[in-house]
């Protein structure tokens, strides 16, 4: 199997109202960070397990709860996002980030959305809905939690496993699909040797092409070298940067480590154009995970403390806290075709006078978008296959759950607004 984590974050190209507002650099780090540091304790916590997280679409729950968090449970989202959702600066930081998003540009789609579902009865601040409805393409609705022919069966089956008790559920999803500029050919597909981070050598199909891309050569702190490739997609606003230790006795975490808003940017800024042969993986992977022990290392506690919680700014007349926090992601990465070509030897020989950047052991790669500076960060050190006839593309849908439960003595004094509740 392919450990993977995948993770998405969301920077900007623009500042709104500049006279008054954070900068633009100060707030694409902040997010940047959040990001890094989302990555840093979920790969810790699955121990390179296969996984693919998307701190976009955890920010944007994280940023909806701030709307409606008062108090030290306030305290601690600003904490961890890093900055404080009511200043109009971010917000329109943020509003101009969900919009590029929204225009990537040919061959690439890119969905944000987050869904506030309550129970039928509740009374929703009325501030803290105006605020959801106009964030980030959210939705409000109420729905009977109780009745199966009311709720989705998707939804069904995530709050199946949650506290009888009512509860508010946020679900922020992400959507994002891209086309390669110039896609592998699946006649070029070969079945090549992939060394994990254990050790083992397995055969992998492994997509191939030559192309004029932007390369470099980097040292950590400790003189590893490493290099990164850009590969870019359909309409040039969207790449992939693959960054791989240039030693097979370098272990990707040393490269890792030093992740951080500025590493990126030096190495997005600093590469050179150059013909290259290049062979990459084909994979594709999903993951589902609990966010609780993550966001607690990230210094989010009270918010899942029934006693300590206070999301009064979502409803007065219920006290509110955070039971689950449950992410779902899935990637696709493939080219034309469903089977691997079988010519390796005469390919690898013929293009041998061309230098070759060869992703054949664990690698990190990010995704990063030139005006509004999506992107994405993942860590390979096995393999996971599946065959597919899709057209070349990269795609990731994922899903984020928030469930918010009401306390059991909030709820004697509701009762009746959500039917007999059995201690």
């Amino acid at each position: 199997m392919l450990p993977i984590i995948f993770s998405l974050f969301l920077l900007s190209a623009c500042c709104l109202n500049k006279g008054n507002c954070i900068s633009y650099d100060e707030l694409r780090d902040l997010k940047t960070e959040f990001a890094i540091d989302l990555y840093r304790h979920i790969s810790g916590a699955e121990n390179r397990t296969n996984l693919v997280i998307s701190p976009a679409s955890v920010a944007i729950s994280l940023e909806l709860l701030q709307f409606g968090a008062q108090g030290n449970t306030f305290t601690e989202l600003q904490d961890a996002l890093g900055y404080n959702i009511h200043d109009q600066s971010v917000q329109d930081f943020l509003h101009a980030v969900h919009e590029g998003a929204a225009n990537s540009g040919q061959g690439t789609v890119v969905q944000l959305a987050c869904s506030f579902f309550v129970p039928t009865g509740v009374m929703l601040s009325p501030h803290f809905a105006a605020r959801a409805a106009h964030w980030a393409n959210s939705s409000l609705q109420q729905t009977d939690f109780t009745d199966p022919n009311r709720t989705t069966a998707q939804m069904q089956e995530w709050i199946s496993t949650a506290s009888p008790l009512s509860r508010v559920t946020v679900v922020s999803t992400m959507y994002f699909k891209s086309v390669w500029l110039k896609k592998f050919s699946f006649m070029d597909t070969q079945t090549l040797p992939f060394t994990t981070a254990e050790g083992s050598v397995l055969k992998v199909p492994t997509m191939h092409h030559t192309a004029e891309v932007n390369y470099g050569q980097f040292q950590t702190t400790t003189l590893e070298p490493f290099s990164v490739v850009e590969l870019p997609y359909l309409g040039e606003k969207l790449s992939m940067f693959i960054v791989l230790p240039s030693h097979r006795r370098t272990p990707l975490s040393q490269v890792e480590s030093h992740l951080s808003a500025k590493t990126i940017t030096l190495w997005t800024s600093s590469l050179k154009r150059m013909k290259m042969d290049v062979f990459l993986p084909r994979f594709s992977i999903q993951s589902l995970f609990d966010l609780k022990t993550v966001f607690s290392a990230l210094g989010i506690r009270d918010a899942f403390d029934p006693i300590t919680a206070n999301f009064k700014g979502i409803s007065e007349q219920a006290g509110l806290y955070i039971s689950e926090a449950i992410h779902k992601a899935k990637i696709e990465v493939t080219e034309d075709g469903t089977k691997a070509s079988g010519a390796t030897a005469m390919i690898l020989l013929k293009r041998s006078q061309t230098p070759i950047f060869k992703a054949d052991r664990p690698f990190t790669f990010f995704l990063r978008q030139a005006n509004t500076g999506i992107a994405f960060l993942k860590y390979f050190s096995k393999y996971i296959y599946t065959t597919y006839n899709n057209i070349s593309k990269i795609t990731v849908y994922t899903k984020h759950y928030l469930v918010l439960c009401m306390c059991f003595f909030f709820l004697k004094i509701t009762k009746q607004l959500f039917g007999k509740v059995q201690p």
